[in-house]
């Protein structure tokens, strides 16, 4: 692994960002040492009030539902430990929707800001996957979690992701993004960014590192938390292209810092079987399992928050939340998902 960190140092030197360096926390026994050592850091976009928030405290405030209808016979109460329960009382039709009116902003969907160490004190708001594909190959996924994505208060609409043509669309309670780092023999060799519905993927020789040379930096936009390897302005009106300009805008920039390895639950994915371990017993597993959505239903349009561009369909304000880590190609044979599209690994940064 000496040449990836001679390498990256040099990067670091030249175009990465200087911080001070960070607690280093301590997985449980038998996480791949190198899961750590390269784990991205992710730079919060300052203006942003909805930070990462609890995989856990998510059901607190929400409640299963099928058509806009209760879940019958659902766990009370619903947690991580048995929440794929629910796939049998609805499965992919189960919406964990907010039993309050997200237009009233209650105080669980601004999630927790990261203290002075990079942690969500108090909120466990990242899963790490590890895919061990054998012969020295090994996927290793960092699954972010949101409450929210939505237009932030008190920011100006240019100034958010969600701005499309002057109209907010894509709205939507529950978010998870992540980065996939592909490592070969200890070694990152590429670096995947979750952005709306595609993404990007780098080589790891060219993405931006922390202070300490090895970690991958990663920027959240405004709003919609995408993940983007460098700052500024990025038009994703098509996908797997970032523009410095364009109709539909993300933003990033250097703001809060989090660390997702320091308040983060570790699994192991075995490929074959479909299924996830832990890696000790006091994290719960239950959840992984779990096909329904992280959030609501999308709002027909009777719904008086609802709100759809010119009578467009795919242009209503508020969307249907996201799936989870399990519906996010964890067994993949590129870099990119496995979704046809070309795979380009890119040598480096910017359009």
């Amino acid at each position: 692994m000496s040449s990836f960190s001679s390498i990256a140092s040099l990067l670091a030197l030249v175009g990465g960002a200087f911080s001070a360096p960070l607690t280093r926390r301590q997985a449980p026994s038998g996480v791949p040492d190198f899961v750590l050592t390269y784990a991205p850091i992710v730079y919060l976009y300052s203006a942003d009030p909805y930070r990462p928030s609890g995989i856990g405290t998510q059901l607190t405030y929400t409640q299963p539902e099928v058509n806009f209808s209760i879940v019958t016979g659902a766990p009370t109460p619903l947690t991580l430990d048995n929440l794929s329960d629910l796939n049998s009382l609805g499965g992919g039709d189960v919406y964990l929707t907010a039993t309050d009116n997200i237009e009233g902003n209650p105080s669980w969907l601004y999630g927790v800001t990261p203290d002075s160490t990079g942690k969500t004190d108090g909120a466990v708001s990242c899963a790490i996957i590890v895919n061990d594909h054998g012969a020295g190959l090994v996927d290793a996924f960092y699954m972010y979690f949101y409450a929210f994505s939505p237009r932030p208060l008190h920011v100006p609409t240019h100034y958010y992701g969600g701005d499309y043509f002057g109209f907010i669309v894509g709205d939507h309670v529950g978010d998870w993004e992540h980065n996939m780092i592909r490592f070969k023999d200890g070694g990152p060799q590429a670096v995947w960014y979750s952005q709306h519905s595609n993404g990007e993927a780098f080589t790891y020789q060219s993405v931006e590192k922390y202070a300490d040379g090895l970690r991958p930096i990663v920027y959240s936009a405004n709003g919609s938390h995408a993940n983007y390897a460098i700052t500024g302005t990025h038009d994703h009106t098509i996908p797997d292209l970032n523009l410095f300009l364009g109709p539909v805008e993300d933003y990033t920039d250097s703001g809060p810092i989090w660390d997702p390895t320091l308040a983060a639950y570790y699994y192991s994915y075995d490929a074959a079987r479909s299924t996830f371990a832990t890696y000790d017993n006091s994290t719960p597993l239950d959840w992984l399992d779990f096909t329904g959505h992280w959030g609501d239903a999308q709002y027909p349009s009777s719904d008086p928050r609802q709100t759809t561009v010119f009578g467009i369909s795919g242009t209503q304000k508020y969307s249907g939340g996201p799936t989870g880590p399990e519906d996010k190609q964890l067994n993949r044979t590129r870099v990119c998902p496995d979704d046809g599209d070309p795979c380009i690994v890119r040598v480096l940064l910017g359009p």
